[in-house]
């Protein structure tokens, strides 16, 4: 404990604060790497606190990395996800500067290092735990073989990683024996061999994904018979089904997820193999599989710990659901998302008899009416979520009910329905409410939201897509209401102005601003958010034609967490898409159809941002841009995509022009 000198406070009362109190102040700042830096700015005690206490890093870009190696000397967690970039000296590298604390590493969007680097990183760090290295779609069995050095692996994640085959698989299995959690989705490559090898070697998983593998029922005994088994993922597995689960001697008493979507060739005859003993089962998911029928309804009868399952896009008979509402289990969460077969008496009878449901989704179970709504409501009042988008049946009257009986309410999608004002001032009721979905909903007004504003101080999400009855007023109750704001959806309204832009300054936690096709917001407007939200991670202006080169100026000396942004159909010139580079963090941007733009100030602007991973370009820059801009780009891990989209010209219903321009 560090002893105070009051003499030396009263010139820095930062001494009153021991290492302990400053350390736990610490961890409270991990999520917010800016306010770490500011931290770590305030004093020299307090640069040399941060750079000691700092256990997770997670970069921009990989030449910056060299930078912290020897000012981080404790990093236990290293996410190179944004890092496209990484070569085999780098880990090296890193590998020797944290050879006795790194524990977890994240290379699921890098390229460019091989086996090499994967063993020099294994061999140094022989404490990890953690390795994800999916998206190697160029990474071979030496990859998994240098992988297989890390004798304490506990998690390996390979999803995507095409060419290792069962020869790969199988030096993991030997090397990595303290394996928890593996995931091979999309290793096309490895087969019931590679997968027999990891269920006879690691006895110790508990977690495996083994989606879209080409393999059968062959490699499943030794699979059910892993003592610590507890999730098993097998969607997509195209090779297994009812005849071979039918000779299965074997159970998993450990179960307690089983994934079955998209396996079109398993019914309850399979299922009922699989399951069989399994009687942890908590979470089931069935989605875009056979029918859901009476006989799978039964086969589930006596599980009694189930609490989810999803049905996604299944054909579910009306007896099927009897059989499910006849289960010993209580439901808490249940998905009937695009499910055909759907209709009031399916739903009343499964709420009725699932009374403790926390969340339910009947997207676009077109079947439904006002009954529907009216028995879920009386009888699942502790719901936390329901998403119900796309139930056009539903009268405007249900939506009283939700407000009225579901207080507990976080999350809320009614996009695309006849919702009106009156039923959200009912739904305002709900004043745990977190996200709001209310896209293409005509009915509503700044009536309505005004109600959400004054009723729901915690709202963090509000779609507002195409809802065209909203306006400025509404947009400022909101504002004023909602301060916690995160994402605001108000795309494709032309009522929308500065003016609500303004409004929205006041949310500082701003992440996510879309307003595509909104042509009467200007840079004014923007400029305001820029100088106010300066957490704004996600930009949509497209189409937002009076937006030009100064709110990119703003956007590019306040935003330094944009990540993202759509341009396309604005006024912004080279000087303005130059401007962005001062973002540092930019990974992401779409430009099409800029009139103001040259091709040497793309060319300048696409070197100057540093971090992009993915541009969008009309063709028609494609033969203007020199090739060793390309080979610079891709190089450093940038993908390009290239739309030959034609210009849109817009017009309203009096008649006028609204986006003008040509293609670049």
């Amino acid at each position: 404990m560090k002893k105070l000198n009051p003499a030396a406070a009263m010139n820095n009362p930062f001494d009153f604060f021991t290492d302990e109190i400053i350390h736990a102040v610490l961890d409270h700042l991990d999520d917010d790497p800016f306010t770490r830096k500011s931290f770590s700015l305030v004093c020299k005690s307090f640069y040399l606190l941060e750079r000691l206490h700092r256990k997770s890093l997670k970069p921009l870009r990989s030449e910056l990395l060299h930078r912290v190696l020897h000012r981080y000397p404790s990093i236990s967690h290293l996410d190179l996800s944004c890092c496209p970039r990484v070569n085999d000296p780098l880990l090296a590298s890193l590998s020797a500067s944290w050879k006795s604390t790194l524990r977890s590493i994240n290379l699921s969007r890098s390229r460019h290092f091989t086996a090499t680097g994967l063993r020099r990183l294994t061999e140094n760090c022989s404490f990890l735990v953690e390795i994800d290295l999916s998206n190697g779609t160029e990474l071979t069995d030496a990859a998994a073989e240098a992988v297989a050095e890390a004798k304490n692996l506990e998690r390996l994640m390979l999803a995507r990683c095409k060419l290792i085959t069962d020869i790969g698989i199988g030096c993991v299995a030997v090397g990595c024996r303290k394996l928890r959690l593996l995931c091979l989705r999309w290793c096309i490559r490895v087969t019931d061999l590679g997968v027999g090898f990891i269920a006879m070697k690691c006895k110790e998983l508990r977690s495996l994904d083994l989606s879209c593998l080409p393999i059968t029922e062959k490699c499943l005994p030794p699979i059910l018979q892993l003592q610590h088994l507890e999730d098993l993922v097998l969607e997509g597995c195209l090779g297994i089904d009812d005849e071979g689960l039918a000779t299965l001697n074997h159970s998993c008493k450990s179960l307690k997820m089983l994934n079955l979507s998209k396996c079109q060739n398993i019914s309850h005859v399979g299922l009922s193999s699989l399951t069989n003993g399994a009687e942890h089962l908590k979470q089931l998911v069935l989605a875009y599989g056979p029918a859901v029928t009476t006989d799978l309804g039964k086969c589930l009868l006596n599980y009694s710990r189930l609490k989810s399952i999803r049905l996604d896009g299944c054909l579910v008979t009306c007896s099927a659901t009897k059989a499910i509402g006849s289960w010993c289990a209580s439901l808490t969460e249940l998905s009937l998302s695009k499910c055909s077969g759907v209709t009031d008496e399916c739903v009343s009878f499964l709420v009725q008899s699932h009374r403790e449901l926390l969340k339910l989704d009947i997207t676009c179970c077109r079947k439904i009416t006002y009954a529907s709504i009216d028995c879920i409501t009386r009888s699942c009042t502790s719901l936390t979520s329901l998403r119900m988008e796309s139930c056009s049946l539903v009268s405007e009257d249900a939506f009283l009910l939700i407000g009225q009986r579901c207080q507990f309410l976080e999350e809320l999608d009614v996009t695309d329905n006849e919702i009106n004002n009156e039923g959200l001032k009912y739904i305002s009721r709900c004043s745990k409410l977190r996200s709001l979905k209310l896209g293409i909903c005509l009915n509503i007004t700044d009536d309505g939201l005004t109600h959400v504003g004054s009723g729901c101080p915690m709202l963090k999400e509000l779609d507002l897509y195409r809802s065209t009855g909203i306006t400025d007023a509404g947009i400022a109750k909101i504002a004023c209401g909602c301060p916690a704001m995160e994402m605001i959806n108000i795309a494709y309204n032309d009522k929308i102005t500065d003016s609500s832009l303004i409004s929205l300054s006041q949310c500082l936690r701003l992440r996510i601003l879309e307003i595509r096709g909104c042509p009467c917001v200007s840079t004014v407007g923007l400029s305001t958010i820029a100088r106010a939200c300066r957490e704004l991670e996600v930009l949509d202006i497209k189409k937002c034609v009076d937006i030009n080169d100064n709110a990119m100026f703003a956007l590019g000396q306040f935003c330094q967490n944009l990540r993202q942004i759509n341009l396309s159909y604005c006024s912004v010139t080279d000087a303005g898409l130059l401007s962005l580079a001062n973002t540092n963090r930019l990974q992401n941007i779409t430009i099409l159809h800029l009139a103001g733009l040259t091709q040497n100030g793309l060319a300048a602007a696409l070197l100057a941002c540093g971090g992009l991973t993915k541009v969008k370009l009309h063709t028609s820059f494609k033969p203007l841009l020199p090739k060793y801009i390309f080979e610079h780009m891709e190089g450093r891990g940038c993908a390009f995509h290239w739309r030959d989209k034609a210009f849109q010209v817009e017009i309203d219903p009096n008649g006028w022009q609204l986006h003008v321009g040509k293609t670049p």
